[in-house]
């Protein structure tokens, strides 16, 4: 459902793109079910509760869970993990110059901009901050000390009250300069605040919008 087969497109290509720079001739092409079965393994690590587990105890033959061994091998899930890409990565250095979203910007957009035309929120919808945790290299990490992980991505989400759902959302990438404000990338924190909020739909309620 959140994955359209057009985004699917998109990242076979760039993930086959950079699969055949990487490895060549030895490529074995990924396809629409090499992709899913990928993302279906990723979502069942959550369900299990595997974060910190190394990978290779998944699918251990006594301690894993067979069906991690009977979708892949574990060498075919690391490659993935290391070749999955959103973009063209040569042509990415120019992006990043006046988009720091440019390696995920276009899945990224497609599917926020989808996420709202799947379900009609409440008369209430809260507004907040998220810091998806992530210790990696990213030059829009945040550190907020008040926050369990401290570091990570900050979004900012439009959440229905009730239910929860994540209507709409916007990663916050830093203050914007002159040319990225021109552009409608990296906006500043108080624009983001107002531009995850719901337009035209006839939503009143708005809650718990916090500054950092």
């Amino acid at each position: 459902m959140f994955i359209t087969p057009s985004r699917e497109r998109i990242i076979l290509e760039m993930t086959n793109l950079e699969g055949r720079r990487k490895i060549g001739d030895g490529w074995k092409r990924m396809d629409a079910v090499d992709l899913r079965a990928y993302m279906g393994l990723l979502l069942l690590a959550g369900v299990y509760r595997s974060r910190g587990e190394a990978t290779a105890s998944l699918w251990d033959a006594e301690s894993g869970r067979s069906i991690f061994r009977a979708t892949m091998p574990l060498k075919v899930f690391h490659a993935y993990s290391r070749l999955l890409r959103f973009d063209d990565r040569e042509s990415r250095p120019a992006r990043r110059a006046v988009d720091k979203l440019a390696a995920v910007r276009e899945v990224w957009d497609a599917w926020s901009e989808w996420l709202p035309s799947l379900y009609n929120p409440g008369p209430e919808i809260t507004v907040d901050e998220q810091l998806v945790p992530f210790r990696g290299r990213c030059p829009f990490r945040q550190y907020i000390p008040s926050k369990p992980a401290k570091y990570g991505i900050k979004t900012w989400v439009a959440c229905d009250s009730k239910s929860s759902y994540a209507w709409k959302m916007q990663v916050y990438t830093g203050k914007a300069a002159a040319a990225d404000a021109a552009a409608g990338h990296d906006r500043g924190e108080e624009e983001e605040e107002v531009s995850v909020l719901p337009a035209g739909k006839g939503q009143q309620n708005f809650h718990c919008v916090q500054r950092v």
